[in-house]
């Protein structure tokens, strides 16, 4: 895809998390907001999958942490034909297959549950280390929260990843700066982070995370990587394409009601009249 159809399908998929969230009536807005282009570009221009055929050996495996972002994760794969757009509707419905956390299985595509913060990147660990083990090619893919640092299972799994040399794992920090709180640097400072991961023996890769050409290179430099594994600083703008959701952490964990849907909806629909005109 080019760089213009990328940005329209991330707006897409920001659309979708609007509508989505309204029709629920809870979940979170500013985190599958901010990262629409990293989960749009990992799923269109990078990982290796099959809506046809999702459980194929030699995928390349996601796994989400931060599970309260999965509104980002189901808008994309529905995007991306995992399962009918028209299912969105359901999310954390009763009896629905998009709950407010994914569930491995529930969705083809889905590879992990999560819940309790901080967990994911020993789960994508284990997905690597089998890889090696085995010894296939494909690779994994972990999404993480910037907030989710201040899990102490956090730290020991990058240590771990560091130690074992796993150049087939590729982490993404979602660096928007917010938590359900407040802003990180105040309710527990992250920085230096990408010198942290440095220390533990990682491949440091720092960019704008709205930046679809960025984060194509990012993960072409990660895919070059030898002996170590990546870890991709990506630097969102929380609550992105939405004015009055941008930057401000009490989007972190809220959805919009109708007029405030309405309003974002016309700001997206907007901005994707833009994305067309400057590649015209």
């Amino acid at each position: 895809m080019t760089v213009q159809e990328l940005e329209l399908t991330a707006n897409t998929v920001r659309q979708d998390i609007i509508k989505m969230l309204v029709e629920a009536g809870s979940g979170h807005s500013a985190g599958p907001l901010g990262s629409a282009d990293i989960f749009t570009t990992l799923y269109f221009a990078e990982m290796d999958v099959d809506p046809k055929d999702p459980r194929k050996e030699d995928r390349d495996r996601f796994v989400l942490s931060c599970g309260h972002y999965c509104p980002v994760w189901y808008a994309t794969m529905a995007s991306r034909g995992f399962f009918p757009r028209e299912e969105l509707m359901t999310l954390r419905k009763f009896g629905t297959r998009l709950q407010g956390h994914p569930h491995n299985m529930a969705l083809p595509g889905v590879e992990n549950s999560s819940g309790p913060l901080g967990q994911g990147l020993s789960q994508a660990i284990g997905m690597a280390m089998t890889a090696r083990m085995d010894k296939k090619k494909w690779r994994t893919y972990c999404m993480i929260s910037d907030g989710e640092h201040d899990e102490g299972q956090i730290w020991e799994a990058i240590m771990f990843a560091g130690k074992e040399r796993l150049d087939n794992l590729v982490s993404i920090i979602d660096r928007n700066n917010i938590q359900i709180d407040g802003d990180t640097e105040d309710v527990m400072p992250l920085e230096p982070l990408g010198d942290k991961y440095k220390a533990f023996g990682w491949h440091v890769i720092d960019i704008n995370g709205n930046d679809i050409g960025a984060l194509m290179e990012a993960y072409k430099e990660a895919d070059s990587v030898r002996q170590m594994p990546s870890v991709i600083i990506a630097h969102t703008t929380p609550g992105m394409g939405v004015e009055f959701m941008e930057d401000d952490f009490k989007w972190h964990g809220m959805p919009p009601n109708k007029e405030q849907a309405k309003e974002a909806l016309h700001e997206l629909r907007t901005l994707r009249g833009r994305i067309r005109a400057e590649h015209e």
